[in-house]
């Protein structure tokens, strides 16, 4: 077995408004933008660079399953159902699109918002083994 690939660096996310997208990522999920120009926002957050990519309207990071439901590329873990509870309300306060918190039928709790494009993320409240182990 090969252990080339150490981490995922850089997401891309499809925006219509690099700028107006990047200052939505700041203020909700604490992001810091490094770089910026009419075709892109570089952010860092979650241990990791996002690029907020110009995109047509109506792009989205997302893909409909089997049940034909709309779903999720990537879930952002918080640490424990307290801290997903205040996410979750602080979300819901500034009138972000967000779902209601779900028991999925496994470990921990769920939860998907809308960033301003419409793409759909996930939250759970559990940190994955290799993170607690990391930071522990």
């Amino acid at each position: 077995m090969n252990n080339f690939i150490k981490r995922v660096g850089t997401t891309y996310i499809p925006v219509v408004d690099p700028e107006k997208s990047s200052k939505w990522y700041q203020e909700m999920l604490g992001a810091v933008e490094n770089f910026r120009n009419d075709d892109k926002a570089i952010l860092e957050f979650a241990d990791q660079s996002f690029f907020l990519v110009k995109a047509q309207v109506g792009e989205r990071s997302s893909f409909f399953d089997s049940y034909q439901q709309e779903h999720f590329t990537m879930t952002f873990e918080v640490d424990g159902i307290e801290q997903l509870s205040e996410f979750h309300e602080f979300l819901k306060k500034k009138e972000v699109n967000v779902g209601e918190i779900e028991d999925r039928g496994h470990p921990g709790n769920n939860f998907v918002f809308r960033d301003l494009d419409g793409n759909v993320f996930d939250v759970w409240s559990e940190l994955s083994p290799t993170f607690k182990v990391k930071y522990d």
